[in-house]
């Protein structure tokens, strides 16, 4: 059997992830390659020495670019801040490796759109990391949608809220900063909704928003914040502060090609949510209501039926029938967060196998960029902001 020779760039949260994925990935699905953890990049050496061990990648390096001249590497991984995305995912691109890539895909539409461009010149397969569309119950939302259960679109409303920087004294991470991150909750979970609208309902023409920043300045990693954990009380310690320069919150309204209205909210200041990620699309027949909270759920409201006999019912996503599911447990055992990361990088070995695409991709990841970029124009001029309009 051949081998698929992986190597990640990163050894935070998704560095966790991603490994977990590769490694679960040959054991519940049938691939035509053996999956080879060969190599890990990381900054620090003695966390990605350690690193490796762990997960069990044969190699570590603190140069990236050193992967990139290996020809026993055929994928990377890329799971740094998004400062980072294009310059390591077009280096890998031109040195012939397919690309894995963190969300959100690039700092802006001009950089996604090169990373794009680049790609379609190699002929690489890149896959962009939104990976709640490989969750069960969301890619059987998407049949439900194309077999006509909720007729003609209406509306669609997507929320994503978490609560991990309410506290003042949290220090200015990369995430807080502009320069490396693009933005806030917009960038980082509202690209998450705008991928699940466009996968689920189309593409968006227009975009009105409101950007908000609560907390205009915060303490710098280091002195006194060592030891710093959400939710502590200020101890007392003089800080050097920075500006935080992203948003906060950012609430979002849209038009779509079918003629369907939207709203997409998104906000780091929800307090008790942690990863409140949840859908409603709304049709002519019916309706549909998702929260990852209960992610092998799926609410159904069938229009079509006597008033008498309506209601929203629970349809429980664990049927071998159901999209992905048959490769792991018998019905009504659920399944997790970390299934969606082995069901992508199933797809995206499957693409590299058939000389095909994976979608999300870096074209998926420019459109969904524009549509942000486009949100923040539209916090920052007042007005409703076409898509095509020029950035």
């Amino acid at each position: 059997m051949k081998k698929l020779n992986i190597a990640i760039i990163g050894t935070g949260f998704m560095g966790r992830a991603h490994s977990n994925g590769w490694s679960q990935l040959p054991k519940f699905f049938s691939v035509d390659y053996e999956i080879v953890l060969k190599a890990v990049a990381g900054r620090d050496e003695e966390k990605v020495k350690a690193f490796a061990e762990k997960w069990g990648y044969e190699e570590y390096t603190t140069d990236w670019r050193s992967l990139l001249e290996r020809k026993d590497i055929d994928v990377i991984d890329i799971l740094t801040p998004t400062i980072e995305h294009k310059d390591m995912a077009i280096a890998a691109i031109k040195a012939g490796k397919h690309v894995v890539c963190e969300k959100p895909c690039a700092l802006t539409y001009k950089d996604a759109v090169e990373m794009a461009e680049a790609a379609e010149k190699a002929g690489v397969v890149t896959y962009l990391n939104h990976n709640y569309r490989k969750v069960p119950a969301i890619a059987f939302a998407k049949q439900m949608i194309e077999n006509g259960k909720l007729g003609k679109i209406y509306h669609w409303r997507g929320t994503y809220l978490q609560d991990w920087i309410m506290d003042e004294n949290f220090p200015l991470t990369w995430h807080l900063d502009k320069k490396k991150a693009g933005g806030g909750p917009l960038y980082d979970l509202s690209s998450h909704a705008v991928d699940l609208a466009r996968f689920l309902i189309g593409e968006p023409t227009s975009v009105m928003a409101m950007c908000k920043t609560f907390v205009k300045e915060r303490p710098v990693p280091g002195v006194g914040a060592a030891t710093f954990s959400a939710g502590s009380k200020n101890d007392g310690l003089l800080r050097e502060m920075l500006p935080v320069t992203v948003d906060d919150a950012a609430f979002m309204t849209l038009e779509f090609e079918n003629g369907a209205l939207g709203t997409i909210d998104s906000s780091r200041f929800a307090a008790g949510r942690k990863n409140y990620n949840c859908f409603e699309v709304y049709g002519s027949k019916g309706a549909l209501c998702f929260n990852l909270e209960r992610m092998n759920e799926l609410e159904f409201y069938d229009n079509t039926k006597e008033p008498s006999e309506s209601g929203y019912q629970s349809i429980i996503v664990t049927n071998g029938k159901h999209p992905y599911v048959g490769a792991w447990w018998p019905e009504g055992h659920i399944i997790g967060y970390e299934h969606t990361f082995v069901h992508a990088f199933y797809e995206f070995v499957e693409a590299i196998q058939n000389g095909t695409r994976i979608a999300p991709n870096f074209d998926d990841g420019a459109k969904i960029i524009k549509i942000l970029q486009c949100a923040q124009k539209s916090s920052e001029e007042g007005r409703k902001i076409r898509v095509d309009e020029e950035l």
